[in-house]
């Protein structure tokens, strides 16, 4: 990958400096996959590399509070056990880049995608990535928040509550068309909502592109990463969200299309392992599956509005004209199934 930094190399080599504290060999800034609204670069310095996550605008911009959120969250997760890559360093200010960044450890490894590397292929192995999946997003549920000084960090109270009004109020906003069964679906979540069992920690994103393996097999998970969507609220919502990607034999394919979904176990067996790790009822999953997919068709339906107005030319953003319409309709589906 080219290098196109877009960053001032000579006052990033010298907070480098300071920061690892190493005589400064020449600094070279690689960009990589990034979250929602932050940027991603592998910083490579002498025989170290590390990760470097700034935003893409100036301190005083929205997505600054983002990146000091992310900043707060990866300081107190070096008290915990949830693999993460750790913290190095931080300027929240933006006083060196001009942004807000941090620095961490750079994880050797891999997020699964297909066609996966020969050593991760066959049945044990997609049995392996889907455990091990699981197991660090129980991990996540099982974590005290308040112990890693978190309380701050999101508005538990009421979180379930709001979620439904939240999502449809961003649907309508991208609105360009009539959407069949958004009502009924909005319906149904809100008359069905269960009781939330747990205020833990939530990533918001959870899935396997959003975690890194160890680059030897067996399957290892190293570490989650872009944590950028992270709060405080009810765990399960993390479990549907990974669980309305997965795609079991016989279906069609989900918005997860990335991932080959041979041999990996079912999501009631995903689901059990998850409630034997955190002791939580998973017997109404299905509500937090469909939950998810209507988070899922706001956001998407909010990319088609960009597409439909010239903002964007990406196909996978004209493609959201079909796949928002089976987002519902899958979601109307768990539901029916509660």
């Amino acid at each position: 990958m080219p290098e196109n930094p877009g960053l001032d190399i000579a006052a990033l080599s010298r907070w480098l400096e300071s920061v690892v504290g190493e005589a400064a060999p020449d600094v070279h800034v690689e960009p990589v996959k990034g979250g929602v609204s932050n940027l991603t670069y592998r910083v490579r310095r002498g025989d170290r590399s590390f990760a470097l996550r700034c935003t893409t605008a100036q301190r005083n911009d929205p997505t600054a509070d983002t990146m000091r959120r992310e900043i707060t969250l990866l300081e107190a997760l070096g008290a915990s056990s949830i693999p993460h890559a750790r913290l190095i360093a931080k300027d929240a200010s933006g006083e060196i880049l001009g942004v807000p960044m941090m620095l961490s450890e750079w994880i050797e490894g891999f997020s699964p995608r297909a066609p996966l590397a020969p050593g991760f292929r066959g049945a044990a192995s997609a049995q392996a990535l889907a455990w091990s999946l699981t197991d660090a997003l129980a991990t996540i549920g099982n974590e005290d928040y308040q112990r890693l000084g978190l309380d701050g960090f999101g508005k538990p109270a009421g979180f379930l509550e709001r979620q439904v009004d939240r999502w449809l109020v961003q649907l309508e906003r991208a609105r360009t068309r009539s959407l069949d069964g958004v009502d009924e679906l909005c319906s149904a979540l809100r008359d069905a909502r269960p009781q939330t069992q747990r205020t833990a920690l939530i990533h918001g994103d959870y899935q396997f592109i959003n975690v890194m393996f160890a680059p030897d097999a067996p399957p290892k998970l190293a570490a989650v990463i872009d944590w950028e969507t992270a709060t405080i609220g009810d765990p399960l919502l993390d479990l549907g969200w990974m669980l309305a990607g997965w795609q079991e034999e016989g279906e069609p394919p989900t918005h997860a299309s990335y991932m080959d979904w041979t041999d990996m176990p079912s999501r009631a067996a995903v689901a059990e392992r998850y409630a034997t790790a955190t002791g939580l009822d998973v017997s109404g999953i299905n509500y937090y599956v469909a939950l998810a997919l209507f988070k899922l068709a706001a956001i998407m339906e909010g990319w088609y509005f960009q597409y439909v107005n010239g903002r964007s030319t990406l196909a996978s953003h004209g493609a959201m004209k079909t796949m928002v319409p089976d987002m519902i309709r899958r979601a109307l589906g768990f539901m029916a199934a509660i």
